[in-house]
C-alpha cells in the first residue's frame, strides 16, 4: 500500500468538507529578509521596527503578504496540488499584523464545486482560515481553483457556486489595535502623499519593472512551502514550462507600487483578484494602480484612512494603463487584476 500522497482530484471534494492542513509554520526574521531579497519592497512599517512602533504597532510586523503566502501554501497539498490554475480570490481580511515568532496553521472548507464542460477538470471553491498560536484568526479568504479530474468518466457533482461579496465593506475592515497615524513621518516613509491627495478614478503608473527568473520564483514558492507541481516540474505542463505562482506576481506588483503609493502601508483586505494570464520566467513585470475609493477611518483610529485600489500587473510596460480591450476582455499583457484596501495616513 502506497504511503505517498498524490493530492486530491476534483472528484475527491464535497461541499461542506473541512480540511485541516499540515504543517504549522512559524514566521521568522528570515522570512522578512528573503522577502526583501525577492521583491523590491520598501514600505516603512515592515521595514523599520522604529517606524512601526511610532504608529502604535507592537513588535515589528512582516509584510501582510508573507502571512498570506505562508497560510496559502498550507492549503496547496490538499486543494491545488493537481491544479490547472488558481483562478481568483475574494473576501480576504487580515485580522492583525503578524510578527516573527507567530505560528500560523490553516484549515479550509469546501464551499462550492462546478465541473467544467470538458469533463476533465472542475472548479473548487474554498474558504480558508489561518489561526495563530493562540487560536485567534490571523487572516481569512476565499479562493477558487481549477483542478484536474482523476477519472474523466466520474460523475459530475451537483454544481454549487457560492455568492461572494464584490468588496469588503469599510466598516468590516479590521484595524490593528493601537494604530495611530496622527504623527506619521512622511519623510521616513518616502513620499508626502496622504489620503486627501488621491481621488477615485485616478491611475498611477508605478514606472519600474522587474524581469522574472525561474530561480527566484521557485525559491519564493518553496519558501511558502507551496508544493504545486506546475511551479517546479517541467513535465507537469504540456508546454514544458514552469508556471509562476500567482502570489509571486502579486508580491512583485505590490512592491513595485511603492513608487506612487509609499504611504499605503498596510493591506487590510483583498476584495477580489484574478490571475488573468500565465506568467513565466523571462517576462518583465510592470504595475499600475487605479484608485477605486477613498475612505476616512479616523473615527476608528487616529489619522487613519483607507484607499481601495485596483493593482494591475502587466507583461511589459503599458503606459496607456489599459485594463480591457474593446470587447471587454482583459487586454493583452495583463497578468493580474487585484482589488484591495490599504491603510494610509489621512
Amino acid at each position: 500500500m502506497s504511503k505517498t500522497n498524490p493530492g486530491n482530484f476534483f472528484e475527491d471534494f464535497t461541499v461542506g468538507q473541512v480540511i485541516e492542513h499540515a504543517t504549522p509554520r512559524t514566521i521568522t526574521d528570515g522570512d522578512r529578509a528573503l522577502y526583501g531579497a525577492l521583491y523590491p519592497t520598501r514600505f516603512a512599517v515592515p521595514s523599520s521596527a522604529e517606524f512601526a512602533a511610532a504608529v502604535g504597532l507592537p513588535g515589528a510586523p512582516v509584510e501582510e503578504l508573507i502571512a498570506f503566502h505562508v497560510a496559502f501554501g498550507k492549503t496547496v497539498p490538499d486543494i491545488s496540488l493537481n491544479a490547472v490554475a488558481n483562478l481568483g480570490y475574494a473576501e480576504c481580511r487580515f485580522h492583525r499584523p503578524i510578527v516573527p515568532g507567530d505560528t500560523l496553521r490553516t484549515s479550509s472548507e469546501v464551499i462550492g464545486l462546478k465541473q467544467n464542460s470538458n469533463g476533465r477538470s472542475g472548479v473548487v471553491y474554498v474558504r480558508s482560515t489561518a489561526t495563530d498560536q493562540h487560536g485567534d484568526v490571523a487572516l481569512e479568504w476565499a479562493r477558487w481553483v481549477m483542478v484536474h479530474k482523476r477519472d474523466a468518466d466520474a460523475p459530475a457533482p451537483e454544481p454549487v457556486v457560492p455568492q461572494l461579496a464584490d468588496v469588503v465593506a469599510p466598516a468590516d475592515l479590521v484595524l490593528p489595535t493601537g494604530l495611530d497615524f496622527s504623527a506619521y513621518d512622511t519623510a521616513a516613509a518616502g513620499e508626502a502623499h496622504r489620503l486627501g491627495d488621491y481621488r477615485a478614478g485616478e491611475r498611477i503608473d508605478h514606472v519600474d519593472g522587474v524581469t522574472l527568473t525561474d530561480a527566484e520564483h521557485m525559491m519564493a514558492t518553496r519558501l511558502w512551502q507551496n508544493t504545486a507541481k506546475v511551479h517546479f516540474n517541467t513535465e507537469a505542463r504540456p508546454d514544458g514550462r514552469r508556471l509562476i505562482y500567482g502570489g509571486h506576481v502579486i508580491s512583485m506588483a505590490r512592491a513595485l507600487s511603492f513608487n506612487g503609493l509609499a504611504n499605503a502601508q498596510l493591506i487590510a483586505a483583498v476584495n477580489g483578484g484574478a490571475h488573468t494570464a500565465p506568467a513565466f520566467a523571462g517576462d518583465t513585470v510592470y504595475a499600475w494602480s487605479e484608485v477605486l475609493d477613498v475612505v476616512d477611518l479616523s473615527d476608528r483610529a487616529p489619522g487613519v484612512g483607507a484607499l481601495r485600489l485596483r493593482l494591475v500587473a502587466t507583461r511589459g510596460r503599458d503606459e496607456s494603463m489599459t485594463l480591457r480591450d474593446e470587447d471587454g476582455k482583459y487586454a493583452d499583457g495583463v497578468l493580474l487584476d487585484l482589488d484591495y484596501w490599504a491603510l494610509i495616513p489621512r
